[in-house]
């Protein structure tokens, strides 16, 4: 028997009252929340229904009674359907006046414990076009809009290279211009997909799990490079040093080409070896002076320049002396390590992915750095008292866990080492309440500064300085 269609509601000048978390917006309807994407505090709008839980309701915009004066107009023609830069309707200051409630919120609600004045968020200088990093999807039938449906006319759906659409992992749309990275970002893509369509390359069906261009990744640095990573889904070797070829000429301001080939069901490369085809096997990013290496698997905060403001308020809130040693856990490629090495007397690392650590390490040789040091494993099974023991007091210890944030058994193990000063930073400021309410007993929280990485999103990195309590008795 088919289940029945739910009859869901309209409703009728709803008032948009506030911002919400993962980038929403809300308002109430008879005591229940509707959450309405893409509107803004101050939108009165009718709304239909379609999705209804027993505390909340979840609609979209048929018709806007009363616009809010704090829109703003969206730059992007792909706003409200790829999913990204969702908050492009709203002025950049309001953006971060509520990153600044948001960690606030979280700090108080999660961690319960008592906080200074919170800062307000560093504003990103860039707000387009920011991002030293994008991954696109090719797929052989590109998403149609509801405009474009409802148009009615004769469209052609002819292939993509693009985002894919929010929660649907085979539905993919095409980007014409994507304000996040700079050129030649677009240009390439572009191309690519131009190319293959002249040269009858097919491309990937995600349901069928068919077609040879499955993704591309482009990568610029702040010094000028470029790395382009293409993904193909069977090893064509003519196709693919065709395309590669062409890329070679058409873009000389490429200067690290990999392909990867992936016959797998999912679109993951972690355990997949890029093959360098053309240039360097890395490029490299600046920052004050310093050098780092980014290969095709390395992590490197995907915006440059607000990535240097980040570190910059996590070395301030260290205070590190000529003669202390810090610990810098979930270390990465060493970016923090050797960005603060200069002020103290040895840096220990830790992270889990050994490619990172191998960076890290040359990340210090390429800039003349001697006091570091670095290790690779499970932080659970590295830092314990004897790894401790064997590197030294750590009188700072830096953490920049993943969005899961620390491990409790990591926690224990710091609380025992009792550094003078902690200085986390988050992706995560819900995970980071909580591990800062398990530090509490020993710790009282000192500064907080929001900083701003990801302009016209809801995410927000949070930066908190710890203070052990003994200290400050003294």
């Amino acid at each position: 028997m088919a289940r029945k269609k739910a009859n869901y509601p309209l409703i009728e000048g709803l008032e948009i009252t506030t911002l919400a978390a993962e980038g929403k917006a809300m308002g109430r309807w008879n005591d229940v929340v509707v959450f309405v994407p893409m509107t803004v505090p101050g939108d009165v709008v009718d709304v239909q229904i379609r999705c209804k839980r027993r505390r909340y309701m979840v609609g979209y915009v048929v018709r806007y009674v009363h616009k809010s004066p704090k829109r703003a107009e969206p730059f992007c023609e792909h706003f409200g359907v790829c999913g990204g830069c969702k908050w492009q309707n709203l002025p950049y200051d309001e953006q971060l006046a509520f990153k600044t409630d948001q960690v606030r919120d979280q700090l108080t609600r999660i961690g319960k414990i008592e906080l200074p004045e919170i800062a307000p968020c560093l504003g990103s200088a860039q707000t387009r076009f920011y991002r030293n990093k994008l991954e696109f999807t090719f797929a052989d039938r590109r998403w149609l809009t509801r405009e474009e449906i409802a148009a009615d006319a004769k469209i052609e759906a002819g292939p993509a290279a693009g985002f894919h659409i929010p929660d649907m992992f085979d539905k993919v749309l095409d980007i014409r211009l994507c304000w996040l990275q700079p050129e030649p970002s677009n240009a390439i893509r572009l191309e690519t997909k131009r190319f293959c369509i002249e040269h009858g390359y097919t491309f990937h069906n995600a349901r069928e799990h068919t077609g040879l261009m499955r993704n591309m990744t482009v990568r610029t640095a702040s010094t000028g490079e470029v790395m382009v990573i293409v993904v193909f889904g069977s090893d064509d070797r003519p196709r693919i040093a065709a395309l590669l070829d062409h890329l070679v000429v058409k873009f000389p301001e490429i200067t690290s080409l990999f392909y990867i080939v992936n016959t797998k069901f999912n679109d993951s490369t972690a355990d997949l070896d890029p093959v360098l085809y053309h240039g360097k096997d890395h490029i490299v990013e600046g920052m004050e002076g310093l050098h780092f290496k980014v290969g095709p698997k390395s992590f490197y905060q995907t915006n440059s320049a607000q990535a240097y403001e980040l570190y910059k308020v996590a070395r301030e809130f260290a205070e590190l002396k000529p003669d202390e040693v810090l610990y810098d856990l979930y270390t990465g490629t060493g970016t923090i390590a050797n960005f603060c090495a200069a002020r103290c007397a040895r840096v220990v690392g830790v992270e889990y992915v050994p490619e990172a650590i191998s960076d890290a390490r040359i990340n210090s040789e390429l800039n003349g750095i001697g006091n570091t040091v670095f290790y690779a494993g499970d932080m659970k099974a590295v830092l314990d008292d004897a790894f401790v023991a064997a590197n030294g007091h750590p009188d700072v210890i830096i953490l920049d866990p993943p969005r899961a944030g620390v491990d409790e058994p990591v926690i224990e193990v710091i609380r025992r080492a009792a550094p003078a000063r902690i200085v986390y930073v988050s992706c995560n400021p819900a995970t980071q309440a909580r591990d800062l309410a398990l530090l509490d007993a020993d710790y009282r929280v000192a500064a907080v500064q929001p900083v701003d990485m990801f302009p016209h999103t809801h995410h927000v990195e949070n930066v908190v300085k710890l203070v052990r309590r003994d200290f400050l008795l003294e």
